[in-house]
């Protein structure tokens, strides 16, 4: 299953669908082995379209922040409900400033409902693309959707240093790297919600990882306004978190 205009943009919402998820959540574990030694923050856009790559990415580095693009490559140029999706020439940009192309498949393939051989081939796929347009290897993934099963997951895991679905959590010693918990800045409570859980990893010492689609002054209902991650850029340096992109923060917590 793959993302177009007329396609609804959410996980399977059947009760198989919330059972498949949780059961992969148990299945095919990668802990974390150490916990955090302060609060971290990783500001992530999922499907990279244009404003997330143009003003998204101009607002991080406002606050000299470096974010993660999970990008599936069958997209690029291409108009999706959030809007027009980035091309070649704007990863490539964002990459030589210093931010974090990661991998979202190549046709933004359901994971949860894909066979193995079909998501591997999906993600090999994405990368030879990457590295044609003179890309690194991605070490970052986030599940489509959000959906994964125990099959995909097991044939995925292999590939990548951390993957990311998004159930709401915050990521610590144990967390598993392998279907990262992260928490949506999008839609009207979107702000409020990542505020919160904000504050919730602070008070931890926890690593939060924070996502959105679009950014724009009338966002799809999968995006944020640039004024909102703006607001919550700024309260999170004066919370002093340690914002890294996923990479790198899943570097500091694995060696």
């Amino acid at each position: 299953m793959t993302v177009d205009q007329d396609t609804p943009y959410h996980a399977d919402g059947s009760i198989f669908g919330k059972a498949r998820r949780r059961l992969s959540r148990l299945a095919h574990r990668r802990p974390i082995p150490i916990a955090p030694p302060r609060a971290m923050l990783s500001i992530s856009f999922d499907d990279a379209p244009l404003t997330a790559t143009n003003l998204g990415a101009d607002i991080l580095e406002a606050h000299g922040i470096k974010g993660t693009f999970y990008a599936a490559a069958g997209l690029s140029g291409k108009t999706e409900p959030m809007g027009t999706c980035a091309d070649q020439e704007d990863y490539v940009r964002l990459a030589g400033r210093g931010h974090e192309i990661a991998c979202h498949t190549y046709s933004h393939l359901d994971c949860g409902r894909a066979s193995a051989e079909a998501a591997r081939g999906d993600v090999e796929r994405n990368a030879s693309r990457f590295l044609a347009w003179g890309l690194p290897m991605p070490q970052s993934f986030a599940y489509p959707f959000g959906d994964v099963s125990p099959r995909t997951k097991s044939a995925l895991a292999p590939e990548f240093t951390s993957l990311r679905g998004l159930h709401k959590g915050l990521i610590g010693r144990g967390t598993d790297l392998n279907q990262l918990p992260a928490v949506g800045m999008e839609g009207q409570a979107g702000e409020a919600m990542a505020r919160s859980w904000l504050t919730r990893a602070r008070s931890g010492s926890a690593w939060l990882i924070l996502y959105t689609h679009d950014v724009q002054s009338q966002p799809s209902p999968w995006g944020c306004t640039p004024e909102a991650l703006d607001r919550l850029l700024t309260d999170a340096m004066a919370m002093e978190f340690e914002i890294l992109p996923v990479r790198d923060a899943v570097a500091r917590l694995t060696g």
